[in-house]
């Protein structure tokens, strides 16, 4: 489907996801409901750096793999970000996750914010 829309459509689709799963984040933690708060604040995080890549590189990547790979090589200020992070979304499959990590994620997505300039 994605390959039959314009540059611009795909753009507003990640920015409107990412929009969704911050607020749906924050709902989350203030429910206590860390997991799904720190999932979702990474799902925010992954769908950002997917709109920088595309804003950047014009293309999307496929997969978290091929998301790392292109954020390492050109764009290490995010790659840190998402490296530092992906183990606590890992980690939200099988352990009990807390505030204090959930305010780390939430931080790093208002930095991703900032960084391409959408306002949440």
């Amino acid at each position: 489907m994605l390959y039959n829309m314009m540059e611009g459509d795909i753009k507003q689709i990640l920015i409107d996801n990412s929009k969704e799963y911050y607020k749906n984040a924050l709902d989350a933690k203030k429910r206590s409901e860390y997991n799904t708060a720190v999932t979702l604040f990474f799902k925010t995080l992954s769908s950002l750096a997917d709109l920088y890549i595309l804003i950047n590189e014009g293309k999307i990547p496929s997969s978290h793999t091929e998301r790392f790979r292109i954020l390492e090589l050109n764009y290490h200020e995010i790659y840190e970000i998402l490296d530092k992070d992906f183990p606590f979304y890992q980690d939200s499959y099988r352990n009990k996750l807390d505030k204090e990590t959930c305010e780390v994620l939430e931080e790093d997505v208002k930095r991703l914010f900032d960084k391409v300039k959408i306002k949440v």
